[in-house]
């Protein structure tokens, strides 16, 4: 079977997808105080299903390493990311910075450094405060009752949950049989579902959906960022009625770039975030998920719980399920 599980009525009136209104921001299913959307269908019981189909004998480590110089925003003036080291072994023989001498600084060899950067650069989450329209986001919290002077007091990064969810490769690339899709190419509806035939795959509620571009081939070059291959609305609005609670891809911005529509330069992230309650994760290697061919598989991994961010960086792991 490949494609989307059937939707029953009890899902429909969960998935937020299902209550979304062109341009407006959806109202959560989950209550008027929810901030995580989608996230809500993780519970104990989805976790210990999957968990107990994993084969601990395979892990891939989807995330990229981070350095001065990676592939990041700045084209938006965003900063890039930066690491210094604030202690050395020499400079702390000079510095004495802990006050005992120069014979304990000679002995004890003391490193330590600070990373500065956005909190979209490398692998990471973007949550359901990243994008809105006309100054509300995700479940009609808005910037005038709920954005201070440092961050939001709703929906950041530190109210997610750990991910442990089903995850599916949709590998796109390789269903047209090309290593990587063409600048600006867009993913819809049926790109997606021809893609999960040939893999013989199939969508379920509750699952992590990640989509393979190819781009991570051209990573970390600087024309990563440029006229991305990625999701348009309509495959975003496929995925998110088949249930999905977080989508992510190998690209930096998940959508196709530049957009298609005409009046929102940035569509998809509007619709996920605003509308559909569905968390991103961006900037995934699935390169060697893509060899090995594992669609199906058990997602493992956690945000760092920066209050009120719009984003963070994240390490997901994939554990392949047993054959």
């Amino acid at each position: 079977m490949c494609g989307p599980t059937a939707i029953s009525e009890h899902d429909k009136e969960r998935i937020a997808a299902f209550h979304a209104r062109i341009g407006s921001v959806t109202k959560s299913p989950f209550g008027s105080d929810d901030e995580i959307g989608m996230l809500n269908l993780i519970d104990p019981e989805s976790t210990r299903r999957i968990m107990s189909e994993v084969d601990g004998s395979r892990i891939y480590d989807l995330s990229v390493d981070y350095f001065v110089g990676m592939p990041s925003w700045t084209i938006f003036g965003d900063p890039p990311y930066q690491i210094w080291m604030t202690h050395t072994p020499g400079g702390s023989v000079i510095d004495d910075a802990a006050g005992v001498g120069r014979t304990q600084n000679d002995f004890v060899g003391y490193s330590g450094d600070a990373i500065s950067m956005y909190t979209h650069c490398g692998t990471h989450i973007d949550t359901l405060n990243h994008f809105g329209y006309h100054g509300h986001v995700w479940n009609d919290f808005n910037a005038d009752q709920h954005l201070g002077s440092r961050h939001w007091s709703v929906s950041g990064a530190d109210k997610h949950p750990p991910i442990v969810a089903r995850g599916v490769l949709i590998d796109v690339a390789a269903s047209i049989g090309i290593d990587v899709l063409p600048d600006s190419f867009a993913i819809g509806e049926d790109e997606l579902k021809n893609a999960l035939r040939k893999q013989d795959t199939e969508l379920r509620v509750g699952d992590v959906v990640m989509l393979r571009t190819g781009r991570a081939r051209v990573w970390p070059d600087p024309r990563y960022v440029v006229n991305e291959p990625g999701l348009n609305r309509q495959g975003a609005e496929f995925l998110a009625k088949s249930g999905a609670i977080m989508i992510g891809a190998d690209n930096v911005g998940l959508e196709q770039a530049p957009s298609a529509d005409p009046d929102n330069w940035d569509c998809v992230h509007t619709y996920l975030l605003a509308e559909a309650g569905v968390p991103i994760m961006e900037v995934l290697d699935l390169e060697r998920l893509s060899e090995d061919r594992v669609y199906q598989f058990a997602v493992v991994g956690a945000c760092l719980r920066l209050r009120g961010a719009t984003g963070s960086p994240m390490r997901p792991l994939a554990m392949a399920l047993r054959s």
